[in-house]
């Protein structure tokens, strides 16, 4: 009796052993202690640490919040969340046994996400715009543009130069190949487009009534779909008869002219000071900025012509449908443009 009591012991001993239970199955042995950490990079990329770890752990499932999903075996991983701006996620990590049993932990975390400068101009060379980056319309201001403008655009050193790190668009009172004034309209047609992503423009604006100048953009497409079935959108526009008024406004069919879609806020020393004017862009949304504060958001989607690429435009126009009546005693006027830059979001 004592020797069959000694191999029943021997062989409960063995079964332990082996890591079965009474009825010769493994035992299941869940994670344990599982623990995450999550450091943030300083440098807003968007950059993150992830360490996870957890006693009988051989893998560990990454949920990073976003719809991104990651499995690795040690619990490390980096990863760089994009977009930009300021943007919070709720990230979890699921630890697995070699069984498949699990256990869970999550953790809040918030990047800064600096956005990529995919194109811009600093306007640091002295004489004529970087003519790999700026072309120009050519002609009177109703040359087909249909705004009944009262100048002459001319690509003279005149009317647009370069010095001392400011780009000057120049309007003057002159008689000029039949219009009674002269300026300049500069563009990216042809040399840089864009669809999406945010565009910054430094600026300071000209005094005096009929004054007309803009930054804004228009669709690549407008060879082939024309006006405005291609789109526009005007980051900027001012009249110098409406003063410390800044517009923000979208063309599209059946919302165009004056009956566009659009915004303004008033702001302080537009004609003294630069101002950051900026679009951002998305396939949801385009909002307008002066100086960073929000003041006219437009909803996007697939159907409006805001999906394609978009060249830049600077100009500055005298009178007009929307530049009124200009002063008498206007001699000339100067928009000062200290840099553009596009950022890909």
């Amino acid at each position: 009796m004592k020797y069959i009591t000694g191999m029943m012991l021997a062989l409960l001993i063995s079964t332990a052993s082996c890591g079965k239970n009474e009825k010769g199955q493994p035992v299941q042995t869940a994670p344990a202690n599982l623990v995450l950490n999550a450091v943030v990079n300083a440098d807003n990329s968007g950059s993150v640490a992830f360490t996870a770890s957890a006693e009988n752990a051989v893998s560990y499932d990454y949920d990073f919040g976003n719809g991104v999903y990651k499995t690795v075996a040690n619990g490390i991983i980096n990863y760089t969340y994009t977009g930009s701006g300021q943007q919070s996620y709720t990230v979890k990590v699921t630890a697995k046994s070699a069984t498949g049993l699990t256990v869970s932990q999550s953790t809040n975390i918030t990047v800064t996400i600096s956005p990529a400068l995919i194109w811009s101009d600093e306007f640091n060379t002295d004489g004529p715009p970087d003519p790999t980056k700026w072309g120009y319309d050519i002609g009177i201001g109703d040359n087909g543009w249909g705004n009944a403008e009262s100048q002459y655009y001319t690509n003279r050193t005149q009317n647009v130069s370069v010095a001392n790190g400011i780009l000057k668009i120049t309007a003057i009172k002159e008689n000029y190949s039949g219009s009674a004034y002269t300026s300049a309209r500069m563009l990216t047609k042809d040399k840089f487009a864009f669809k999406y992503g945010r565009i910054d423009v430094s600026a300071k604006l000209p005094v005096g009534g009929g004054t007309w100048p803009a930054i804004w953009m228009l669709g690549s497409n407008i060879a082939t779909a024309g006006w405005p079935a291609c789109g526009e959108i005007d980051i900027m526009e001012h009249k110098g008869n409406e003063p410390n008024k800044i517009y923000g406004t979208v063309h599209h069919p059946n919302h165009a002219g004056g009956n566009a879609d659009g915004g303004y806020v008033m702001i302080q020393n537009e004609t003294t000071a630069f101002h950051k004017y900026t679009l951002d862009w998305s396939p949801t949304q385009l909002r307008f900025y002066v100086d960073d504060q929000l003041f006219y958001s437009f909803a996007n989607s697939g159907n409006l012509p805001f999906n394609h690429d978009f060249f830049v435009i600077l100009n500055f126009a005298m009178g007009g449908h929307f530049g009124g009546t200009i002063d008498p005693a206007f001699n000339n006027a100067s928009m000062e443009v200290d840099y553009v830059r596009v950022y890909r979001n």
